[in-house]
């Protein structure tokens, strides 16, 4: 069967459409746009105007796409922005209305359980506990499991759109609203339990624009490629690297770093 899926996220809105037969997946064409949804979100409680024509005309285009494919079945959600927007149902209804698409909006719970089946696909089954972090633009989700079976999960309300609006107001972000940053993430990381699982991962993988952008950095890919990305081992004293380097400098200079996508 040909599948459409269509993900609208709070930073950026993506498809990928394939042909799926007996679990295997053979990706067709896949599209990833920054859309930005969420603006704005976390001060106003609601979705931009601007920000849903935005993504209504991206999703437009990828059900063209999707037609052109001859998909047979077509999947669209939308995650932490939508759901908290207090006019959340007004942007589901607008794509209802203009594409007759019916569009799903997770729960936190259902998109961290997602998320860790998603990131362990493909992959050689094993029961060695796993962490997956899927840092998005409105929330984070951790997840920690074996194998098939998810033993911990947590969905926070923390994000890269939502806390920079809510911390970094200056070019570059000045040093104690890094650290006020990391203390507001930490704190949220606690209140979840997560860290009070008795079981204790082995691995971690971490997916989603965040972590593949650090990825591409480390690599300095230039054009991004993602066979290069998907896989990719970061250690610890690099990723503290790399954040460091990219807080010091200014908007003008960040976005000339080979491998980070503008």
């Amino acid at each position: 069967m040909r599948v459409g899926v269509i993900d609208m996220g709070t930073n950026s809105t993506r498809m990928l459409v394939a042909e799926i037969d007996d679990g295997s997946v053979d990706e067709l064409e896949w599209r990833s746009t920054v859309t930005r949804l969420g603006r704005g979100v976390d001060t106003s409680g609601r979705l931009a105007n601007e920000a849903i024509d935005e993504v209504c005309g991206m999703v437009g285009d990828y059900l063209s796409i999707c037609r052109e494919h001859g998909v047979e079945r077509l999947v669209a959600i939308a995650t932490s922005a939508v759901r908290d927007a207090e006019n959340g149902s007004v942007f589901v209804a607008e794509l209802r209305e203009r594409f007759e698409l019916q569009a799903r909006v997770l729960g936190g719970d259902e998109e961290a359980r997602l998320t860790y089946l998603g990131a362990l696909a493909g992959r050689e089954p094993s029961d060695d506990p796993v962490l997956v972090i899927d840092i998005g633009g409105g929330s984070t989700e951790l997840v920690i499991g074996r194998g098939a079976v998810v033993e911990a999960h947590a969905s926070l309300q923390a994000g890269v759109i939502r806390h920079t609006e809510r911390h970094l107001s200056t070019d570059p972000a000045r040093q104690r609203d890094l650290e006020d940053l990391a203390i507001d993430v930490r704190k949220l990381i606690g209140e979840t339990g997560v860290e009070d699982s008795h079981i204790r991962p082995v691995r971690a993988f971490a997916v989603a624009g965040a972590p593949t952008a650090l990825a591409a950095i480390d690599q300095e890919l230039d054009p991004y490629r993602r066979e290069r990305v998907h896989g990719y081992q970061l250690s610890l004293e690099s990723i503290q690297r790399m954040c460091s380097s990219l807080a010091s400098k200014p908007l003008a200079e960040r976005v000339a770093v080979t491998g980070l996508n503008p």
